[in-house]
């Protein structure tokens, strides 16, 4: 019994870590107010939007170009809980009110979260109409 108990305390003093969704789906609830309908419209405009800025911010041929498109991606992303994705887009803006370009690996971090993002909610739409 006290090897029971030595080990319940051993777990319950480590944190359990949880996978962090790529989007809060709690945060986006909230802001569609529970409306499910709602929050699977908002996913599928998120989708085509965010898809839209990267493929925009990829091509960007001016500095003006790329500050509109990373902050579209920071806002967008942070209003619907992808807040991976605005938490990199935030930092690319800091490279660049400092006159900085974005680094490379950066701007590949964040199409990777786009993708993930992407990925996740093409899951979780496939999963709301099965």
């Amino acid at each position: 019994m006290a090897q029971s108990a030595s080990a319940v305390e051993h777990l319950g003093s480590t944190p359990a870590k949880r996978p962090m969704r790529p989007i809060d789906l709690v945060h986006l609830a909230r802001q569609c107010l529970g409306d499910e309908g709602l929050e699977q419209e908002i996913l599928r405009l998120f989708d085509t939007t965010i898809a839209t800025y990267l493929l925009r911010l990829q091509q960007s041929a001016t500095p003006d170009e790329v500050k509109l498109n990373i902050h579209s991606i920071k806002g967008a992303a942070a209003g619907v809980g992808a807040f991976g994705i605005a938490d990199i887009a935030r930092a690319a803006e800091a490279e660049l009110a400092e006159g900085r370009s974005i680094p490379a690996e950066q701007l590949a971090d964040l199409a990777m979260a786009v993708e993930e993002v992407r990925s996740f909610i093409a899951r979780v739409l496939t999963s709301e109409l099965a």
